[in-house]
């Protein structure tokens, strides 16, 4: 009886050494042999912490900025928008690391290691997100190799320029709309103090609604105010493992919605009678060639459940990030009124009092200098 208890203490003791080995391995060690490999190649960064990494000065630097006012007279964003990433830049160097926990971030400015990058997909693979964060941003976003380059395919010509041509209508009809919003807004002297945040985010939304699902745009503007609440519960809840029963009712109704838009759409499509306008219809199709060019093998395109997944990344991959960039356009605009004269004055040129036109928009040299200055 003794020794049997000896053994199974001994076994204890093995497990909980095997248990610690491998988070000493996980913490320390293979952090430690990462940084050293990192150095070896050139680049430059804080040394690792135990456990933590950088997260304590990254959370504190954020909080810092995020406390004082903007400059407005400064385009120097960066040290408001990602502190410790700029701080770090400028200590080490544009081609540095920061660590996430336990993981080592590496920050790359140099343009041919960017191109190098971009070039080697299948030797740089996609961070690993965790559950929570791959479940909000899903798709091709999250692929990889041979499942990526299917979706690639597939999806491409949703984004072909004679496509897009087709939904300059959309674009204008939405910005039409919020513009008379404005004009109502205006007192009897003709000016008046918006807060155009809100807008511009309904704006985003209402032209990936109607772009991404066309006829169908009403009940895709409620799946994106869906998945703006399951956004705002994944950012209360990180850190959690168990899932709140809203977020479960969130994405059983976000899937039943979408599953209905895509049947719709699917008959629509098979009758002749789709407009092929809207980024769905064109995905649909391009799917429908790419399984009967070879063979009606069904395994060769996507699924029903992969093309839910890439209708929730078109708005992930457009919504905030059009909204931002629109907002800051507007504000580098309000702070140099000589290049909003001008700007104006070439969009009067070239369209008058006509709607814009795919060939007129192309004419626009002022404004397209612009928005390549405010992208940099």
């Amino acid at each position: 009886m003794e020794a049997a208890w000896v053994n199974i203490l001994m076994l204890i003791l093995i497990l909980a050494l095997i248990w610690v080995w491998k988070k000493f391995n996980s913490l320390w060690l293979t952090p430690k042999r990462l940084e050293k490999i990192l150095r070896e190649q050139g680049l430059r960064g804080s040394p690792y912490r135990f456990k933590v990494g950088d997260t304590k000065e990254t959370l504190k630097m954020q909080m810092q900025a995020m406390s004082k006012p903007m400059n407005l007279f400064s385009n120097d964003i960066g040290p408001r928008v990602s502190p410790y990433d700029h701080y770090i830049v400028n200590k080490h160097g544009k081609n540095s690391f920061i660590w996430n926990g336990q993981t080592p971030r590496v920050t790359l400015t140099d343009p041919e290691l960017i191109k190098d990058v971009f070039n080697k997909i299948y030797d740089f693979g996609k961070p690993n997100m965790g559950p929570n964060i791959r479940s909000l941003i899903p798709g091709l976003a999250m692929h990889e190799g041979e499942k990526w380059s299917k979706h690639r395919k597939i999806i491409n010509p949703a984004f072909n320029l004679e496509k897009l041509k087709n939904m300059l209508p959309l674009f204008i009809q939405c910005c039409d709309d919020l513009i008379s919003k404005w004009e109502e807004m205006l007192s009897s002297d003709g000016s008046s103090e918006i807060d155009v945040w809100p807008f511009v985010k309904n704006l985003t939304a209402d032209v990936i609604s109607r772009t991404a699902f066309g006829s169908s745009y009403l009940e895709g503007r409620r799946i994106f105010q869906l998945l703006k609440e399951k956004i705002e519960l994944t950012l209360k809840m990180r850190g959690q493992r168990l899932v709140p029963k809203r977020m479960k009712e969130i994405d059983r109704d976000i899937k039943a919605s979408l599953m209905d838009i895509i049947n719709k759409r699917d008959k629509a499509l098979k009758a002749g009678e789709a407009t092929k306008n809207n980024l769905l219809d064109i995905l649909l199709e391009s799917n429908h060639k790419e399984i009967e060019e070879h063979g009606n093998n069904k395994n060769v395109g996507m699924n029903i459940e992969e093309v839910i997944e890439e209708c929730k990344l078109f708005y992930f991959a457009g919504q905030d990030t059009t909204s931002v960039l629109l907002v800051w356009t507007m504000i580098l605009l309000s702070r140099y009124p000589d290049w909003q004269a001008r700007a104006r004055e070439e969009v009067s040129q070239v369209f008058g009092n006509q709607k814009p036109t795919f060939d007129g928009l192309n004419q626009l040299k002022i404004v397209s200098l612009y928005y390549k200055l405010v992208i940099e």
